[in-house]
């Protein structure tokens, strides 16, 4: 259970006022004036305030300084009542800046030495450096607190920052994998329902076959999207999520798009390995999106998939030969789409180059180095 802060108060307030009311008797033993009814009425006075230190320190301050100081004219023991404009010093530094803070405990030491005075002390020095150390300490203690207090509270700003950036990230990351899924599977079966419509009643074959496709498509997004949330639930309640799809689909994907009418060649060079997940998902996503993009805006065109291992990286680029609206195809870069690429680019250490070819077409290259730290980032990345 929270305990208010005013209960707080109130708690350290009375806590106080008893020592002090306790510490009434010792008046007399010390060789100073006993305390009567008024004194003692005088001393819950300058305590009672404290109950509000926390939402008006320096009011507070100077109401129990202004009570002591009465209470001390009145030819009273001084220490009875020090509690309590000790504990107000102390609330205003923790609370207030410097230029606040100083002035009063610079006034709890003043006085200290009225006190001194008005008692007619005989020992001066000892009076002064009471005047000195105890604000001078309280002032100390106070700063400390107001600097511990302001620490945890830029700790908890930057935690809410940092939190709200991860969510940024996070949504960013679901928003290209929707993209990078919704777009191309759509794309797919947007072309093959315009084929299946144009030959239904002149070539049932090809109908049925682009027919299959739409199913074959639909069916793979369907996939892709619950191994999504399979993926998004995982964080939460440890649910496995199944592999996100490779480079060893490429074939696959290609197949797709080449029943749809596109004029679509894998090449694959080089020794075929296994390669971080992150790494082969962002590989394939670049793909997905190049060819994606080939059925916006060049459907006629002849499009080339190359994949190729390397020793210490992969290189997959999609070039085609289309005319195509190649400055529409450029601005693509505004939205998730070749912004998309570029960013998951950068998330695995790789290069990308996107725009077009001085022999005409389009071409997407991608490279991402396949060290163990890519291989441990891209497995961190898609768990």
């Amino acid at each position: 259970m929270r305990i208010r802060p005013l209960a707080v108060d109130v708690l350290i307030t009375a806590a106080l006022t008893g020592v002090a009311l306790l510490l009434g008797p010792e008046a007399a033993r010390q060789g100073q004036n006993p305390l009567d009814a008024t004194a003692y009425a005088l001393v819950v006075l300058v305590h009672v305030p404290l109950v509000l230190r926390g939402r008006a320190p320096v009011v507070v301050c100077c109401l129990v300084h202004a009570t002591w100081l009465v209470y001390i004219t009145a030819g009273h023991w001084p220490v009875v009542c020090s509690f309590g404009p000790m504990l107000a010093v102390y609330t205003v530094t923790s609370l207030r800046a410097p230029r606040v803070s100083l002035p009063c405990a610079a006034l709890m030491g003043g006085v200290w030495i009225y006190a001194g005075a008005v008692n007619q002390t005989d020992s001066w020095p000892s009076v002064v450096g009471q005047a000195v150390v105890y604000p001078a300490m309280l002032w100390r203690f106070g700063a400390l607190a107001r600097r511990s207090a302001e620490l945890a509270r830029q700790l908890r700003r930057e935690q809410a920052e940092r939190a709200r950036r991860e969510v940024a990230e996070e949504r960013g990351r679901i928003a290209r994998e929707l993209h990078d899924v919704v777009a191309h599977h759509m794309s797919v079966i947007s072309v093959q329902t315009g084929l299946a419509r144009f030959v239904f009643d002149t070539d049932r074959r090809t109908a049925r076959t682009a027919l299959d496709t739409i199913e074959a498509t639909g069916k793979e997004a369907l996939e892709e999207l619950r191994r999504m949330l399979m993926m998004l639930r995982a964080a939460d309640d440890g649910a496995p999520a199944g592999p996100m799809p490779g480079l060893a689909r490429l074939g696959e994907m290609t197949e797709r798009v080449r029943t749809g009418g596109t004029r679509v060649a894998l090449t694959v060079e080089g020794v075929e390995r296994p390669l971080a997940p992150g790494v082969e998902l962002c590989a394939y996503r670049v793909v997905q999106e190049a060819l994606t993009n080939v059925l916006k805006h060049a459907p006629d065109a002849r499009v080339e998939v190359r994949l190729r291992y390397e020793p210490h990286q992969v290189t997959v680029s999609v070039s085609d030969d289309g005319e195509g609206v190649i400055p529409d195809r450029v601005r693509t870069g505004g939205g998730h789409g070749l912004l998309g690429m570029r960013e998951r680019a950068k998330l695995y250490g790789g290069q990308i180059d996107i725009g077009p070819q001085d022999r005409g077409g389009f071409a997407v290259r991608l490279t991402l180095p396949t060290s163990a730290r890519a291989a441990h980032q891209g497995d961190d990345t898609t768990t």
